[in-house]
């Protein structure tokens, strides 16, 4: 059986992302939403950090920990990248409205500038999977919907079914949607893993 990370080492996360396009909303779905910054100086990437440790001390730090490291409430964040913070809060499961089983997608607290920053905060604790880029996302360049069909249904179509629109897990989890979510946000599920999902490293 095929798996995901033996594909991607053949930059074919495009059929994948491109299959998932089509799905969603037809094919007139775009890489809108892709990390596209130019890069920054080093004075600007170290205000954007501070801006976002002053953003997670406000707003994260009361169950991730002063450092990020973690408690009874919520897991570190130590290593875990820019490219969890960006799904998680780009996609407003964070902060979670309640302590429920599952952090459930919703309006982002966040605008994408502050995202960015508790992003680059986190990014800068520790070395983690980072943010996609443009090049990453170009699924209409790379992409092929016979592989990217084979690749949905061998890594993902257990729980999320064959039509993409979600399903029941074990012990009230659930598989969400793929209906309209943006290119950049399934790629870093894949490569973080949130919730139940399993991660599709390079290197595994």
């Amino acid at each position: 059986m095929k798996r995901l990370s033996q594909f991607r080492r053949h930059r074919s996360v495009a059929p994948l992302l491109l299959v998932l396009a089509l799905l969603s909303i037809g094919t007139t779905f775009s890489v809108a939403g892709a990390a596209t910054s130019d890069p920054i100086s080093a004075a600007e990437r170290s205000a954007l950090i501070e801006e976002g440790k002053q953003l997670f001390l406000k707003g994260c730090s009361s169950c991730h920990g002063i450092n990020a490291e973690g408690g009874g409430v919520a897991p570190s964040l130590i290593g875990v990248g820019a490219a969890s913070v960006d799904f998680q809060v780009a996609t407003g499961r964070m902060p979670m409205a309640d302590m429920s089983v599952q952090a459930m997608r919703k309006k982002p607290v966040y605008n994408e500038k502050q995202v960015e920053a508790l992003a680059a905060y986190v990014a800068s604790l520790a070395p983690g999977p980072e943010v996609p880029g443009e090049s990453q996302l170009n699924y209409e360049r790379d992409g092929s919907t016979a592989e990217g069909g084979e690749l949905f249904r061998t890594n993902c179509a257990m729980c999320h079914n064959f039509a993409a629109q979600g399903g029941a897990l074990t012990q009230g989890k659930y598989a969400p949607t793929l209906m309209g979510v943006l290119p950049r946000h399934i790629y870093e599920a894949m490569i973080t893993g949130p919730q139940s999902m399993p991660v599709f490293s390079d290197k595994t």
